[in-house]
């Protein structure tokens, strides 16, 4: 029989108690315990990105981390970014510029994004920035290699960079 773990996570804003095997990633948590099945189990080897949230301010995938790891953390998934009836930034952005086909990666690049636009305004200089120290450049190649943890087998890359483009541009929130 497998031991018993607890966490307390703030999960969309509201507390919820893990109580479980310790082996149950955040994840199989988020979706199967908490019933927020945005986010999408993929490849479950921390190489596609659908699983994507935001943990504290960073994007992770969370097909890769234990539920249990992530006591006191404060996580946001594609449910707590936008509603249907109150769009967020980034997903009315998708939504114009075609930013998705079948829609299965979506969510995950929309947490990805989201995180991704916080941190240029923190100045965070990725590969493709040619000054460290000064805020990293609006290029499609410097958004892609950002980008870059998220697949869409669908292809819809071009897309997908032009919805986070505008975002940026216009400073709308995510």
């Amino acid at each position: 029989m497998a031991q018993q773990a607890a966490a307390r996570l703030t999960v969309n804003g509201q507390r919820h108690d893990f109580t479980g095997d310790p082996r149950r990633s955040l994840l199989d948590f988020l979706r199967l315990d908490l019933g927020l099945t945005g986010s999408k189990k993929g490849c479950d080897h921390g190489q596609c990105g659908a699983c994507t949230v935001i943990v504290n301010g960073r994007r992770i995938n969370s097909c890769l981390s234990l539920a249990v790891m992530h006591d006191g953390d404060d996580v946001t998934t594609i449910e707590g970014i936008g509603t249907p009836d109150a769009l967020s930034a980034l997903q009315r952005a998708f939504l114009s510029h075609d930013g998705f086909q079948c829609g299965y990666c979506t969510p995950g690049q929309i947490c990805s994004a989201a995180a991704m636009i916080e941190e240029l305004k923190a100045g965070w200089p990725s590969v493709m920035t040619d000054e460290v120290a000064g805020q990293p450049r609006l290029e499609a190649d410097e958004i892609r290699e950002r980008m870059s943890g998220n697949l869409c087998r669908c292809g819809a890359y071009a897309n997908i960079v032009a919805a986070i483009r505008e975002v940026i541009e216009t400073g709308a929130d995510r």
